[in-house]
């Protein structure tokens, strides 16, 4: 039996090729195998990207809440940017959905005000939530 978990995670293309050969082999209980893995690789992958960019997302507008006079047009083109990615994963994959990002929230929250402290030296103890218009609906202009 072949590695599947290590096929997968080092690269996509190069598991699709060895599922192939699988096939043509007729070895199908390997192909299951291989696309099970695959699947639950690329899954683990999207979820690790929409938690990434809710991270940058929140950590953002926390700097944005916390440091007024530094505000600028690239914070808010980031929020823009993040917000859209986000999106387009949730196109990507709807199993990605609100409830997902509802489920990831508070400890996407905590790494975003670590962040976002570590980024500016202030102290991030006076944010104790964002809602959710705040993130996802609130347009961030200078």
């Amino acid at each position: 039996m072949k590695n599947w978990e290590d096929i997968a995670t080092t690269s996509e293309h190069h598991a699709v090729v060895e599922i192939k050969k699988s096939f043509h082999d007729g070895d199908y209980q390997d192909v299951e195998e291989g696309l099970t893995t695959l699947l639950d690789v690329m899954t683990r992958a999207e979820k690790r990207a929409i938690r990434s960019q809710l991270i940058r997302l929140m950590a953002h507008i926390i700097k944005w809440k916390i440091q007024p006079e530094k505000r600028a047009r690239s914070w808010a083109a980031t929020i823009l940017n993040a917000r859209n990615e986000i999106e387009a994963e949730q196109e990507y994959s709807p199993s990605l959905n609100r409830q997902h990002v509802e489920e990831i929230w508070e400890r996407s929250l905590k790494q975003a005000k670590k962040e976002a402290e570590t980024e500016t030296g202030i102290s991030t103890k006076d944010i104790l939530e964002l809602r959710w218009d705040e993130v996802f609906e609130v347009e961030y202009k200078i």
